[in-house]
């Protein structure tokens, strides 16, 4: 019975795509006045370009997406191809070398022989150092949210939220459990549930907002499956399952938005913020500079005159005391490259050619980034072989590596109002992104890097 359900539901949803490509070009005709369109940007962390072209994917929705709506062959990301910088520059339209964002949090430094750190809690304004296009949209009069999305704590320009932590004290979460769709135990345990049953609240919380508020800008990310494919890699049963299952999210939201008779005015636009591959071994670039002595680890305190923040397939090394810099920086540069599994050491003099700024445009920047080979990623392990194979408990998946790397670009699908239907694009750059949702709002995001889509837009008649 349950799998007669299941196919039922495929059909009705494969009919409602159907008559919907139709309602995108009759939507587009009737020019929607920008006040009363949705844009809804679903990220699919982790979700990489290479695998949406395997005719196998378990991922029907998505794809019946792309056949009726605009798709591209790939997606390039940013330098560091890793979550919260790529996220960024998917609403900012310019690299992290403007925007700021490096890592999954702010680093802060510690003293002169005390490592740096990765603090993600902190408000977007530390964070983020240009605007973004919610911050546009708020100040042009429409509504905001975000579900799950990053670097965007305490931005004040974001209308409704449930966070990737949410308070039990906000609206959207106070809505939620009166119509009981979460408890106030389980928004207060949160986070330490699984990351699939947090990907299916997120998405709950995605239909409220937009059914309950209709948001002109919705910004909801999914991150189970970076997860999955962190521990069992890329074109993995597990990593399959996994995309299965957050195709099951985009069907869910979807469904709701026809049933809620909104699907005729919004748009999707589905994106992941970076691709995966598979490792064999890794690289302890800490354990590296032990040996080196220019680490120390005593009990669980570690201390020296150098440290490495690992990002997947590169990493950050940084010199602690920056009058120690000229002396050590070659001797660093000179172990590292002789080090198994690296590929290239850069220096400061080529980060603006990735996209990254120079440690004195941005004090959270390295002094050298190193680049894995093939096969290999980084550990920031301090103890322990420098380079040794990958075992039970560590990532079998990385991102992280050079957005050179076919291999680290992302999806990208648009779908719906103001979207011309059958659009087949080659490669993009995620710096597109936020111009082309600001072009979708009736927008104009100034000073960006990208530029809006025009190709895949239908939006000539329409009230800006």
């Amino acid at each position: 019975m349950q799998r007669v359900t299941v196919c039922l539901l495929s059909v009705v949803l494969a009919l409602l795509l159907g008559a919907s490509a139709t309602a995108q070009r009759r939507a587009a005709e009737r020019a929607i006045p920008a006040k009363d369109r949705l844009v809804i940007v679903i990220s699919l962390d982790g979700f990489p370009a290479w695998t949406f072209t395997d005719p196998t994917l378990p991922t029907p929705t998505l794809q019946r997406l792309a056949r009726t709506g605009a798709v591209a062959e790939a997606m390039t990301t940013s330098n560091p191809t890793v979550t919260w910088p790529n996220h960024t520059t998917l609403v900012t339209g310019v690299p992290p070398e403007k925007h700021g964002v490096l890592f999954n949090g702010i680093l802060l430094r510690g003293g002169l022989k005390d490592p740096p750190k990765v603090e993600p809690w902190r408000d977007k304004a530390e964070m983020v150092r240009v605007p973004t296009v919610y911050d546009l949209a708020y100040k042009a009069g429409l509504t905001t949210a975000q579900v799950d999305w990053v670097a965007i704590q305490n931005p004040g320009t974001i209308t409704w939220e449930f966070a990737e932590r949410p308070n039990l004290n906000g609206v959207i979460e106070k809505e939620m459990v009166a119509e009981g769709l979460v408890t106030e135990a389980e928004v207060r345990d949160f986070n330490r549930n699984n990351p699939a049953w947090r990907d299916q609240v997120w998405t709950n919380a995605a239909i409220h907002i937009s059914k309950k508020h209709k948001p002109n800008l919705l910004l909801f990310h999914l991150l189970n499956l970076d997860s999955v494919h962190h521990r069992y890699g890329p074109k993995t049963s597990a990593g399959y399952t996994a995309q299965a299952y957050i195709d099951t999210r985009v069907k869910e939201l979807v469904a709701a938005l026809e049933s809620a008779k909104l699907l005729d005015r919004t748009t999707l636009l589905i994106v992941s913020d970076h691709g995966f591959k598979a490792a064999k071994r890794t690289i302890k670039a800490n354990a590296a500079l032990r040996q080196m002595g220019l680490l120390q680890v005593e009990g669980s305190k570690v201390t020296g005159d150098a440290y490495v923040i690992p990002e997947g397939g590169t990493a950050m090394a940084y010199v602690l005391d920056p009058t120690q810099r000229q002396r050590l920086l070659p001797q660093m540069k000179t172990a590292f490259l002789a080090l198994e599994g690296v590929a290239r050491v850069l220096e400061p003099a080529e980060f603006h050619s990735f996209g990254l700024p120079t440690p004195e445009e941005n004090n959270q920047m390295a002094d050298l980034v190193l680049v894995a080979k093939e096969g290999y990623s980084f550990n920031g392990a301090a103890v322990g072989d420098p380079v040794v194979d990958i075992g039970e408990g560590m990532s079998m998946g990385n991102h992280g590596y050079l957005s050179t790397d076919p291999q680290m670009n992302a999806m990208f699908i648009a779908w719906g109002y103001g979207i011309r239907p059958g659009q087949r694009l080659g490669t993009i750059s995620n710096l597109d992104v936020a111009p082309t949702i600001a072009t979708l709002l009736g927008l104009k995001l100034e000073g960006v890097s990208g530029k809006p889509l025009s190709a895949l837009l239908q939006l000539s008649g329409a009230s800006q």
